[in-house]
């Protein structure tokens, strides 16, 4: 029973949360994009959304980017360029510790503002709030795990959860093994961290999407109509993106 529900967990249930991730995503972005919106709050506490909001989003940014370089990098690359593993995994310890408070603390602004502020939690809908408490008890996770990683220091059990996540991505059946005897703490970070794929496209996580990466490649003119057009001949004009961005 202990090896079917690691199974299930770490070797199935990342399947279903990657599929649902990517191709939830693919249809909200294509059809619903106008629906991935939450109730304005800007004007309200607008210094704790500052402090609140850059916060979160550097310690997001740089744990994200973390974890992506850090499992996903094959462990060769680093033994080529002389990263130990040792050295590799108190890496992560300091960069994600420290960026894990800095998202901490902006995460829990936002939240306290979100929840105890009536006017805001007037605006704001279920999705919105329940991706913030499991955002912060996933970040409290992230966090608990330092301490078990500091009596590994050696770098073997980093070494395991990226095998585990390449062996995912490679489609290896017998992946599940390589974190079926972790610390309890590590699979409860991988469960919620595969969690928070499943629900991404449903919450307003989605907007990470709607990075305004799109205007580097777009053309430099916009199309107005002209003021004496009718309904039957419209004419229209290009101005230059030098005179008139949109």
């Amino acid at each position: 029973m202990y090896d079917t529900l690691n199974h299930i967990v770490f070797g199935w249930y990342p399947y279903l949360c990657l599929t649902v991730f990517l191709f939830g995503s693919w249809f909200r972005f294509d059809r619903e994009q106008y629906t991935w919106k939450t109730g304005s709050s800007q004007l309200l506490r607008r210094r704790q959304l500052m402090w609140g909001s850059n916060l979160f989003h550097i310690g997001i940014l740089i744990i994200f980017f973390g974890h992506l370089v850090g499992l996903l990098t094959p462990i060769q690359i680093f033994d080529a360029i002389g990263i130990s593993h040792g050295f590799k995994q108190i890496m992560a310890i300091v960069i994600g510790g420290l960026a894990g408070l800095a998202c901490l603390v902006g995460i829990a602004l936002l939240t306290h503002r979100r929840l105890f502020d009536s006017r805001i939690r007037a605006t704001s809908s279920f999705g919105d709030i329940a991706i913030l408490l499991l955002l912060f008890a996933q970040l409290l996770l992230g966090l608990a795990t330092i301490p078990v990683s500091m009596e590994h220091l050696d770098g073997h059990e980093m070494v395991k959860f990226m095998g585990w996540a390449q062996g995912i991505l490679l489609l290896r059946a017998d992946v599940w093994q390589l974190v079926a005897n972790v610390h309890p703490i590590f699979k409860l970070h991988l469960f919620l961290g595969m969690t928070i794929f499943l629900v991404f496209p449903f919450t307003r996580l989605v907007h990470v999407w709607s990075a305004p990466v799109w205007y580097l490649g777009r053309r430099g003119y916009q199309v107005v109509r002209s003021r004496g057009s009718s309904n039957g001949d419209s004419a229209y004009q290009r101005s230059h993106s030098s005179e008139v961005k949109s």
